[in-house]
Parts: structure tokens; C-alpha cells; sequence
């Protein structure tokens, strides 16, 4: 089987955020970090060169294979700020159709800006995303 790419590593969070060439994109980031640490009560660390990650959790698939991976996280892409969301977007259409301008990937909030978007939901959003993850982990 094939090892994952993306693991937790010792790059430090904040000097990877301030070099984030846009200065918004830099800003909306250290405001997003702010909200999920207040969220995960959690420190973040490096997932690889680009994600920021906010807690973890141990996953096992039908075919037997596991691994580890982050609870919460975003990451400032250059077109975007992207939020992974662990469990998907099914469950959170009501919450969707509040939060604001976005797009969405499977388990990826696409954000242009934070002023785009509602940050209570915002922050709803994540919270139950973060539930989520916790309850499978006790599974």
C-alpha cells in the first residue's frame, strides 16, 4: 500500500502563514487559525508544505489500511482559502445556503475572502465538522 504523502511535520505554522504573498489571503489565514484554535483548543501544526492542521484522528479503511490525519485544517492556496471539512457538505445544506459566497470540493470549502462569507456559520460549520471527527474517533 501506498504511504500517504501529506503527515504532520515540524515546519512552524506561523512563519509559513507570513509568507503567504497575498497580503488579505495572509490575514483572512491568521484569522482562520484564530478561530480554530479557539474551536479545537488545539495547537496547530504543518501537514506537509501547505496545510495547516488542528487536531488529528485515527482512520481505518473496509480494505484494512489506516492512517492518521488532520481533524480540521485549511490551507491559503493562491486562488483560494481552503478549509478541509472532514465529513463533507451532505448534512450542511441549511448551514451552506447561510454562510455566504463559496464553492465547494468533497471535503474542501473554497473561500475567496473571509468577508465573503457569515463567520458565525463559519464557525458552525467547523464545530460540527470537528464533532463529527470526534465521535467516529470513539467509534
Amino acid at each position: 500500500m501506498t504511504e500517504l504523502k501529506t503527515k504532520p511535520t515540524d515546519k512552524n505554522v506561523k512563519e509559513f502563514l507570513n509568507k503567504v504573498e497575498n497580503p488579505r489571503r495572509r490575514d483572512d489565514s491568521f484569522k482562520i487559525l484564530k478561530l480554530m484554535r479557539e474551536i479545537t483548543q488545539e495547537e496547530p501544526i504543518m501537514w506537509g508544505d501547505s496545510i495547516v492542521g488542528l487536531g488529528s484522528y485515527h482512520y481505518k479503511y473496509a480494505s484494512g489500511r489506516e492512517a492518521d490525519w488532520l481533524a480540521i485544517g485549511f490551507s491559503p492556496r493562491k486562488q483560494y482559502l481552503t478549509i478541509y471539512i472532514m465529513d463533507g457538505f451532505e448534512k450542511y445544506e441549511d448551514l451552506l445556503k447561510k454562510l455566504g459566497k463559496h464553492k465547494l470540493g468533497k471535503s474542501c470549502l473554497y473561500l475567496n475572502k473571509l468577508e465573503d462569507v457569515s463567520i458565525p456559520v463559519l464557525k458552525e460549520l467547523i464545530s460540527e465538522s470537528l464533532k463529527y471527527v470526534k465521535e467516529s474517533m470513539s467509534e
